[in-house]
């Protein structure tokens, strides 16, 4: 049972219809500053590589330090509106500052430029369709949550992005004891990433979303490398565990790693770091830990199936296009990487299936997420790139191979989103749901440091 005093936090986010855009949010920040200019300090902590400012509102001047950033992916928009309630309960409530026991650093958006590249659905109709069809996800060497510095073994990155230096600054400026990463998926469950296991916190992180009608994923992790604390909750990814899990397992290692996570870079401070991830449609289904009659091994076959036509579709398209795309076009660097990125997972997942443990019963959990896992990446890596032929045909530059390559995937991609649709067993989550079951893990999670764990 939720404690009382959580209970009520619960009850104080408002009702909300829409996602907001880059400039809200900045102009959120803002506004708390100016109603409490006694309490708060609004700096500047860097620029995004398009030239926005990026803000920091600083809560309070004493004690532990907190770092809260939202759109650490821009196609996250729930972590915006967590860190602005988080940040307006704090300003106005006394009583809940000393509970929570922090001074908060909060970034509501630490990448304008890929939000904005969003923001054709943010205000809805938050229909899966409309969604993919104006989803962008930057490449990986642009993922702000992936651009921290590496040194490991043969894997190295110093490639900093602007928006990510600006975070180590901060990091190494405050040094915190808590840092929050506000993340979201698209269908499912909620789950989170610690990069400690809390057993005395991990009750109350399950039954938050369970509270307010959320389903637990008790579904597959994002990948097999990544520990599992317990139902739902799971080690915080990095590349070290990523790249020992190809050794063991005699994969290929990556041509190219990237950088590594934000929670890498707070190691040498001790930081607990907890990470969300909330989905904007719920699938009851991925909450059941029953046995089906289809094999774990099977169903893996039947993902690596899936992401190899993807992968065949994106590859023949951008081979056929070639030079004649904008070199500079974000969707096209995007659609390029992910193609890339993809290609050796088919590969690995039937490996993965021909080990003997795979020849048990999958779960109903199970076969939901990986089956969606299909959907999910045919509509987010296949729709960038339509997105990118859409934009090469909008400034001119329709030549014969682009108007021909963006007739055949249209047709594709109308046919994996009705199968998509066809396959759906998914509830659209209200947006405050989202955002309290967020705020609440992000509140109980300070608390429990507080309290002295």
């Amino acid at each position: 049972m939720l404690p009382a005093w959580l209970e009520t936090e619960l009850q104080t986010v408002p009702e909300i219809e829409v996602f907001s855009t880059a400039d809200e949010l900045v102009a959120e920040l803002a506004r708390l500053h100016d109603l409490h200019p006694e309490l708060t300090t609004l700096r500047r902590i860097g620029t995004s590589r398009l030239g926005d400012p990026l803000l920091c509102l600083t809560i309070g001047s004493t004690g532990p330090d907190a770092l809260v950033f939202g759109l650490p992916h821009p196609n996250e928009p729930i972590g915006g509106l967590t860190a602005l309630h988080l940040a307006a309960r704090v300003c106005a409530d006394e009583e809940l500052r000393e509970r929570l026991g922090h001074r908060w650093h909060v970034v509501a958006c630490i990448d304008p430029d890929g939000l904005r590249l969003n923001e054709g659905w943010l205000k809805g109709p938050f229909t899966r369709e409309h969604y993919a069809r104006n989803f962008y996800r930057p490449a990986g060497d642009e993922q702000i949550e992936w651009t921290f510095p590496l040194d490991y073994k043969t894997a190295y990155f110093d490639q900093v992005l602007p928006e990510t230096a600006a975070l180590m600054r901060v990091i190494d400026q405050v040094r915190p004891r808590l840092m929050c990463s506000l993340h979201n998926t698209e269908v499912g469950g909620a789950y989170y990433y610690l990069s400690r296991p809390e057993p005395e916190l991990h009750g109350v992180l399950q039954e938050i979303p369970e509270r307010l009608g959320l389903s637990l994923d008790r579904g597959e992790p994002e990948s097999p490398s990544i520990e599992r604390f317990a139902d739902g909750i799971f080690r915080m990814p990095d590349i070290e565990s990523m790249y020992d899990y190809y050794v063991e397992h005699d994969d290929p290692l990556p041509e190219k790693f990237g950088g590594n996570s934000s929670h890498s870079y707070t190691r040498p401070y001790g930081t607990l770091t907890l990470l969300s991830e909330l989905p904007h449609w719920d699938d009851a289904r991925v909450s059941d830990a029953s046995p089906t009659t289809t094999t774990y091994g099977d169903v893996l076959r039947e993902q690596a199936a899936g992401f190899r036509e993807l992968v065949e579709w994106m590859a023949e398209i951008l081979a056929a296009t070639g030079d004649e795309l904008t070199a500079g076009s974000a969707y096209v660097r995007a659609s390029r990487y992910y193609a890339r990125v993809m290609a050796p997972s088919p590969d690995g997942i039937e490996k993965r299936a021909a080990e003997p443990e795979a020849q048990r019963p999958a779960t109903v959990a199970e076969l939901a997420s990986v089956r969606d896992s299909v959907h999910m990446f045919r509509l987010r890596y296949a729709g960038m790139l339509l997105r990118a032929l859409d934009g090469e045909v909008a400034i001119g530059n329709a030549t014969p191979t682009i108007r021909a390559a963006q007739r055949r995937l249209a047709a594709q991609y109308d046919a994996w989103l009705a199968e998509a649709a066809e396959a759906a067993s998914m509830v659209q989550i209200p947006i405050k749901s989202l955002v309290a079951s967020q705020y609440a893990a992000l509140a109980a999670t300070a608390e429990y440091l507080t309290r002295g764990h």
